[in-house]
């Protein structure tokens, strides 16, 4: 399970310098902006939800201008800086909350987007059947998360060192869309994108993962500092991955959507329809 507290405690601190290492985030964020291209809708209402510092909430809202959009987090110091992203001529709306509870009226959204926020939901079937709540007929949901390949790397390492979990445990793909079809969506479709980084240092992946305020937050998670010698441990297992004189970080980047039926009949779609390529 994970520590809601604790997300929200990590991305609050993170705020202040989110933006300066989100690199994979703008970049995933920017191709999901791109997949809306293929979708013939005109939402009046967007959600964006896990949306950080606002950058991909505005530019939804420059999208469709006519719409009201919305972006929720769980920390209030992301939402300030989304805050300073707003205009008269194109206004956020900020919204703190939980993406598994939303404070949203049934069938009052057309458009939910979320861009790597999932990953931070233990409850999957919950955070969907909210989704399916809050979306009008015919409304859609558009998102990405992580999927179990990511940082195998970084988990590989700190294997060889204890048995301590020390990366988040990410979600198979089938799994999310199971996930979707027990909440009722309809026509899902999902693919995969496996993206790679790399560093000079390991120090330089850890120091981009605490910009970002993405921490192991599981309840049984390791607490206090890591020890010198176990910390310069992990680092020697993890030269082990460099190549052409870099460190890789893997990422499995699960791209979904579906849509709220039209009716009251919901759409029965077996899990191995759904789209992998």
């Amino acid at each position: 399970m994970l520590d809601r507290a604790a997300i929200r405690r990590s991305f609050a601190a993170a705020a202040d310098q989110y933006d300066a290492f989100a690199f994979l985030q703008r970049e995933v964020g920017t191709r999901m902006l791109e997949r809306l291209d293929y979708i013939l809708a005109e939402p009046k209402v967007i959600l964006d939800l896990g949306a950080g510092t606002g950058e991909h909430t505005a530019a939804l809202a420059k999208r469709y201008p006519r719409a009201l959009t919305y972006g929720l987090d769980l920390a209030e110091p992301m939402l300030k800086k989304m805050r300073k992203r707003s205009s008269w001529r194109r206004p956020l709306r900020p919204v703190c909350a939980d993406l598994q509870a939303l404070p949203f009226a049934d069938n009052s959204v057309d458009l939910i987007f979320s861009s790597l926020a999932m990953q931070w939901c233990e409850e999957l079937e919950k955070a969907f059947t909210e989704f399916r709540r809050v979306l009008r007929p015919g409304g859609f949901i558009l998102f990405s998360t992580f999927g179990p390949d990511t940082l195998t790397e970084l988990r590989q390492s700190w294997a060889a060192v204890d048995t301590k979990e020390h990366v988040h445990n990410f979600i198979d793909m089938h799994i999310v869309g199971d996930a979707m079809l027990q909440a009722g969506l309809a026509e899902p479709v999902m693919d995969v994108e496996n993206l790679t980084l790399t560093y000079n240092k390991v120090h330089d992946l850890m120091r981009e993962l605490k910009g970002i305020g993405a921490h192991n937050v599981a309840h049984d998670r390791p607490r206090g500092l890591t020890g010198r010698q176990r910390l310069q441990a992990f680092e020697q297992a993890y030269e082990k991955f460099r190549c052409d004189g870099v460190l890789p970080a893997s990422y499995e980047v699960v791209y979904g959507h579906a849509w709220a039926p039209v009716d009251e009949q919901t759409v029965s779609v077996s899990i191995e329809s759904l789209k992998r390529t």
